[in-house]
């Protein structure tokens, strides 16, 4: 997994509530056994129309949310079922970052597990958030390690990371990752009591 430490990114705003995962990643594309290649089929049933075409009235498809890195959505983003193909969709898409007032907690889980960080900021915040990514192409700097998101405009909003979190993605590392670091310690365990 790749750190971060900040991220300046483009922001895709997504105003709708209730995301979930079979939105974020339809079942029908699950049957993938490795963790990349999912990004082309991120929001599928929203961004492609019955003969695979792109539809012009999702936002995704439009030229000014290319690049995009930074999510922007709604209330209780990646409900559903616990799939963790949703986040291997979403950081394949090319997002580092999402945003919203609340997140299932298993998909918020699976974020950090996989590198991208959730951030939760309350409803108003994000509604401006969404209202200048929908007005302008909008950038965002998340500051991790200061935990602060900003803009040029002169917002600015400070978000709590569980520890533990923060440490797995300023490092870049997921559970296994974590696990190795102590591999010395594990080697001297295993010769004292083998």
């Amino acid at each position: 997994m790749e750190p971060i430490k900040t991220h300046n990114g483009l922001v895709y705003p997504l105003p709708k509530r209730n995301v979930d995962t079979d939105q974020i990643i339809p079942k029908q594309f699950l049957k993938r056994i490795e963790r990349s290649g999912f990004g082309q089929f991120l929001f599928y049933n929203w961004r492609f129309d019955e003969k695979d075409q792109p539809r012009q009235d999702f936002t995704l498809n439009q030229p000014k949310y290319k690049g995009a890195s930074v999510l922007i959505a709604g209330d209780n983003f990646g409900c559903g079922s616990s799939r963790e193909h949703a986040p291997w969709a979403l950081l394949d898409y090319g997002f580092k970052v999402i945003i919203a007032p609340s997140f299932a907690d298993i998909f918020y889980n699976n974020t950090t597990k996989n590198g991208i960080l959730a951030i939760k900021l309350s409803e108003d915040k994000v509604d401006y958030l969404l209202n200048q990514a929908e007005i302008n192409s909008y950038i965002l700097t998340i500051d991790l390690e200061k935990q602060k998101v900003h803009d040029e405009l002169g917002f600015e909003a400070d978000f709590d990371i569980p520890a533990y979190h923060k440490h797995m993605l300023l490092n870049g590392l997921d559970e296994i990752g974590i696990t190795l670091t102590y591999a010395d310690q594990i080697t001297q365990f295993e010769q004292t009591y083998n």
